[in-house]
């Protein structure tokens, strides 16, 4: 299932908005993570520099297999070997993954879906324990050249009440700025997944 109001702009264009470095600093991602998933990579913009930062590897899905395509060419010519890519509906099938067996998990610019729990709940069952959920999307505060509508952005409040919702997972900390147009917030795996779907 493809989100809602979730087209991509191009590339070059898209990479502008976002500062990766610092989003990956102030998510806490460096050579001490060794299993990170992203879900939805689209161009690879986060994924090429994450791999090459972290000790292990990582795991990008996207539902579009063009931006699969694109974001596996980067990590080719990067000269990385620690990069999975697939194509994957996670709504449904899941992220694919063993339960408690991932360090992170990126949801970046994604909880505007129709479904933001499920993607949650999933999102923890994968975390081993202790892991965390970095989440970042569009300010709501402020006027933003990109992000979908303001009718189904949500604001970090809103993502924590979310993640309370699962019994999972709780917000470690209050959301930080990631000018200028992103907000951030981390999310913990505190309670023991139940394995079914």
């Amino acid at each position: 299932m493809r989100l809602r109001d979730s087209g991509m702009p191009p590339q070059e264009y898209w990479e502008s908005l976002l500062d990766v470095p610092l989003i990956l600093d102030r998510c806490a991602v460096g050579r001490h993570t060794s299993k990170v998933v992203e879900l939805g990579c689209g161009y690879g913009t986060f994924t090429v520099p994450l791999a090459k930062r972290i000790s292990g590897w990582v795991h990008a899905i996207d539902i579009d297999p063009q931006m699969t395509e694109i974001t596996r060419r980067r990590a080719i010519e990067a000269g990385l070997s620690n990069v999975h890519v697939e194509v994957r509906d996670v709504f449904d099938r899941g992220f694919g993954m063993e339960e408690a067996s991932t360090d992170v998990v990126l949801l970046f610019n994604i909880l505007h879906g129709e479904h933001p729990i499920d993607i949650l709940r999933e999102a923890a069952r994968i975390l081993r324990p202790g892991g965390r959920i970095a989440v970042i999307h569009w300010r709501t505060d402020i006027p933003t050249p990109r992000g979908p509508s303001a009718d189904i952005r949500p604001d970090a409040r809103q993502v924590t009440t979310w993640a309370t919702e699962t019994h999972l997972l709780s917000a470690d900390g209050e959301a930080f700025d990631l000018p200028p147009w992103h907000y951030g917030l981390t999310l913990l795996r505190t309670g023991r997944c139940d394995s079914r779907r």
